[in-house]
């Protein structure tokens, strides 16, 4: 009888213990099913239910205070998973940015912050502006390759010569530095808001595979990876005239668009509806010949604004409708809209399959007043998301940006 005690506890111990391996491994499997979902969600389990303390304040970036945004949390899949992860981003993520190449030529400052492609440039300029960045690599979550195509464009360089300019710039940093090696390139990223620098990168395969890639045209069926990529917001700036706020009154038009017909889906929208009494579809941008800012001043006049994609999935006109409060409508296939993780793009937009074109008329006459409203005012939250600003802004397009960086770095393993 004396030995039986022992024994009891010992098949208890077993018990317990095959318990406890089976839910960890339960658990692994319910990670891993989510984190081929999306990154934010793979983070719900941890970040549901924890708080973090105000980021530490510097002359560049104010304090983080997200309880307004847990209060207006209509455009967001969670503003509280949100909100606790973008605080724990402000205190903890550290970038690595590498010191070489000339500033003068390709490398480390903006060819400029006007234009197409000034989504890329403000990125250079604010990692540099941040706290995010480190100067010691030891303490980086990631690492970023500041190389611009843009401004490789900018100096006349042809397609062929860039590629092999980046081959030639990423393989030297491979050589110099051991960080690469340790995942393969995995916590590395680049950005480039440049159609032509997106495949300036493929020359090196193992960069497309493993590396981040944070671009401005992110088709889900030319190698753009989601769980592992962040797409880029294209954003037109500066703004030549102030945001659309509370003015649902005076939209009288139904939907609009005028644009280049650089595009299949283009061609058809144009051609089905540019003749149409309650829609103002043009097949050509207007012209600057019958008035300053015509084309601008018609956002504010209209419920809904047509965003097909170009010769890209993506377009500055989608932004230029957020910023101007008109609701856009994402016409194109096969897109990351950027921020995906985060924000829920059906509170403040109407997504349309191309092959639905032909009844966007309907499509946009189903849509009850308050149904418009609602989107309307999803849409003036979401703008904040959407505009640059030097230094950083708090939720501006660069923190969302690093967000999207901080939500992937938690794959790393070293």
């Amino acid at each position: 009888m004396a030995g039986k005690p022992p024994s009891i506890s010992l098949c208890s111990l077993h018990r317990t213990t095959v318990a406890a391996a089976a839910l960890i491994l339960l658990s692994f499997s319910l990670f891993s099913i989510r984190s081929l979902r999306s990154p934010l969600q793979t983070q719900n389990q941890y970040n549901s239910h924890l708080t973090f303390p105000n980021a530490p304040t510097d002359n560049l970036n104010p304090p983080f205070d997200g309880s307004h945004l847990l209060s207006s949390s209509s455009i967001y899949h969670s503003a509280k998973i949100f909100s606790a992860s973008y605080a724990e981003m402000e205190r903890r993520f550290k970038v690595y940015i590498y010191p070489d190449g000339d500033p003068k030529t390709y490398y480390q400052t903006p060819r400029k912050l006007t234009g197409k492609y000034a989504s890329e440039g403000y990125f250079f300029q604010n990692i540099q502006e941040s706290r995010f960045r480190t100067e010691d690599p030891d303490q980086a979550d990631l690492f970023f390759i500041p190389i611009s195509c843009h401004k490789m464009r900018g100096k006349g360089i042809s397609y062929e010569n860039m590629t092999v300019i980046v081959q030639e710039y990423v393989e030297g940093l491979i050589r110099k530095y051991p960080y690469w090696n340790r995942t393969l390139g995995a916590d590395h990223f680049l950005v480039t808001c440049h159609d032509v620098g997106v495949r300036a990168f493929e020359g090196l395969p193992s960069l497309i595979k493993n590396s981040i890639r944070v671009v401005c045209s992110p088709s889900y069926n030319v190698g753009y990876i989601p769980h592992k990529d962040v797409a880029l917001p294209q954003v037109l700036q500066p703004f030549p005239l102030p945001p659309g706020g509370n003015d649902v009154v005076n939209r009288t038009i139904l939907g609009f668009w005028a644009g280049h017909r650089n595009s299949k889906i283009r061609v058809i929208l144009a051609r089905v509806w540019e003749n149409d009494t309650e829609l103002a579809i043009s097949n050509n941008r207007i012209s600057r010949s019958i008035g300053e800012l015509v084309y601008q001043k018609q956002f504010y006049r209209c419920k809904f604004c047509i965003c097909p994609g170009g010769s890209q999935v993506n377009s500055a006109r989608i932004t230029d409708s957020i910023h101007y409060g008109c609701v856009p409508v994402i016409l194109s296939d096969y897109y990351d809209l950027p921020f995906n993780d985060i924000l829920d793009w059906k509170k403040f937009s109407l997504i349309v399959r191309e092959k639905d074109v032909y009844q966007l008329k309907t499509i946009l006459k189903s849509v009850a007043d308050e149904g418009f409203v609602e989107l309307h005012k999803g849409l003036v939250e979401a703008q904040k998301h959407f505009e640059w600003h030097s230094p950083p802004l708090p939720f501006d397009a660069f923190h969302m940006v690093m967000h999207e960086l901080w939500l992937r770095h938690h794959v790393i393993k070293y």
